[in-house]
């Protein structure tokens, strides 16, 4: 979210004050656009996340409206009479994916559960690694359909779903550490690595849920003195 009261765009000046021609200031994100007061506000990397807010030159107003919440931008800025100005804009569009992957995070707690569970589903798809959380949360939900969208869905996002899913493991609710437990299972190998290293800090009561997982996908883990990942059993045909 933006800070309440934005950083002063004094901040980032050139080096002895604003040249006449002016300079141009690159921004990842743009946080809100305002056309009815000429003003739109942006984020800045530079200043760990900060914002400024810039007013607009009347002639680029029309340009402005081009603008959405989250697009990227290289914004001429120019000084006229004592006050800086945006003058020009060079705006790189948000990826529609992402765009898409914004509005499914916020649908997927939404009160109706059409709308989680067609957010979970498509998360999934877009393989969309901020999602990892919610959808974890999302196995908890009070309706099945919700549930099955967000356990396939952290399948297919695979390894990376597997340290959310680890606390689940030792989860007091039957159904909530089944679906972990057989989610890590289905995620297969990339799901070692994660367990290995949870392995290694884990309690008494969660290492043997780990040991129990990793031995049931056919993997026994090395002495602590090797770091390498756990060693896949193979199967014997001997009896």
């Amino acid at each position: 979210m933006a800070d309440e009261t934005p950083t002063k765009l004094v901040q980032i000046a050139p080096k002895g004050g604003a040249k006449k021609d002016g300079f141009n200031l690159v921004t990842e994100k743009v946080v809100s656009v305002n056309p009815a007061a000429k003003q739109l506000e942006v984020e800045l990397l530079a200043y760990d996340g900060k914002t400024v807010i810039l007013d607009v030159a009347d002639d680029v107003v029309e340009e402005l409206q081009k603008i959405k919440p989250g697009d990227g931008a290289t914004i001429r800025v120019v000084e006229e009479n004592g006050k800086r100005l945006a003058k020009q804009f060079k705006i790189r569009s948000k990826d529609p994916n992402v765009a898409k992957a914004d509005a499914m995070l916020v649908d997927l707690a939404d009160t109706h559960w059409l709308n989680r569970k067609y957010a979970a589903e498509t998360l999934g798809s877009l393989k969309e690694e901020r999602a990892v959380g919610p959808l974890v949360g999302a196995l908890g939900d009070e309706v099945g359909d919700v549930r099955q969208r967000a356990y396939d869905s952290l399948i297919k996002l695979g390894g990376i779903s597997v340290t959310a899913l680890i606390p689940l493991l030792v989860s007091e609710e039957d159904d909530l550490r089944l679906s972990a437990t057989e989610i890590i299972r289905k995620i297969g190998k990339p799901a070692v690595e994660p367990l290995a290293v949870a392995l290694e800090v884990a309690d008494d009561r969660l290492k043997g849920r780990i040991l129990k997982v990793l031995d049931r996908m056919g993997y026994k883990p090395k002495p602590q003195e090797e770091k390498e990942e756990p060693k896949r059993i193979e199967s014997s045909s001997q009896p």
